[in-house]
């Protein structure tokens, strides 16, 4: 059991791990933009959250109706707004435009709702679990968003492989100047990509906010896990992405066993031994035979 528990905590955490990197694969996959504001996105949906629940007196999970809607409007807006017009001008502009697009959240954010930690409270699901013999318990909110994750998975699985949009991502994905070619409008496909991209990401925060506390300055952390659960997946492949997410979090929760400041960095640890053995990512290869 003393192994068991950190491999199935280190599981369930992959999840949300998961559910952070999918926005950020899927836009690098559709539009080979790095995008460096996604983890502050994903605060600004924890906050926006925080603040439904304080107008309406909803609790945090359902705030979600309101929450994705807004972020995926938002990233619409973004993409046709802003990111478009740095795009087709080489690797920074668009890279400097997201980082710019950070520092402003994160300022916004402290300005707004000082630098206080903050928390949403769902009403004890957070805390209950499900009792699996003496010495092992599976929380139902960890269960709760390891669900989510895999069914936002499938959902977007779906969605690219068997509709005309997916395809016209996927078309995009393999040749940007053919798909145009071909009738396809990849300024507003991109608007649409990022839309969904922070419509997961909406998800992400909130359920971020309800299992820890959260600051403005969060942001930068959320960034890291899910670049590095996206990089030992295999860019493009979606569950790559979950399996990178459950690799980083027994990683992480294995490292914690052994010693409370070896966590974080025994999940840095993998990714370096990952990124080292295998630059592509682990199912890089499967991703694009399954094409």
């Amino acid at each position: 059991m003393a192994v068991i528990d950190p491999i199935v905590q280190g599981i369930l955490l992959g999840g949300l791990y998961a559910l952070f990197a999918t926005g950020l694969s899927m836009i690098f996959g559709v539009m080979r933009l790095v995008n460096l504001a996604h983890g502050d996105l994903s605060i600004l949906a924890a906050f926006l959250a925080l603040v439904t629940v304080r107008v309406t007196g909803l609790n945090p999970l359902l705030s979600l109706a309101l929450v994705v809607p807004a972020m995926f409007c938002l990233g619409f807006l973004l993409q046709r707004g802003v990111l478009n017009f740095t795009l087709g001008r080489g690797v920074l502009p668009p890279v400097l435009a997201t980082f710019g697009f950070s520092i402003i959240i994160q300022n916004l954010l402290l300005e707004a709702f000082s630098a206080d930690s903050q928390r949403l409270n769902p009403g004890g699901i957070e805390t209950a679990s499900i009792a699996l013999g003496d010495r092992l318990a599976i929380g139902w909110f960890p269960l709760i968003t390891f669900v989510v994750a895999v069914l936002v998975l499938v959902g977007l699985q779906i969605f690219v492989s068997r509709t005309s949009l997916g395809r016209a991502f996927r078309a995009t994905s393999d040749d940007q100047d053919a798909a145009e070619l071909m009738g396809i409008n990849n300024r507003s496909l991109y608007g649409l990509a990022m839309a969904i991209s922070l419509g997961i990401v909406a998800v992400a925060g909130v359920f971020l906010g309800i299992r820890t506390t959260f600051v403005p300055s969060s942001g930068p952390d959320r960034l890291l896990f899910a670049f590095e659960a996206v990089i030992i997946g295999g860019l493009g492949s979606l569950w790559g992405t979950l399996a990178g997410g459950v690799i980083l979090g027994v990683a992480q929760t294995i490292g914690a066993k052994l010693s409370p400041g070896w966590g974080v960095l025994t999940g840095h640890l993998v990714f370096l031994a990952v990124l080292l053995w295998r630059p592509t990512g682990l199912f890089a290869g499967a991703m694009k035979r399954s094409r």
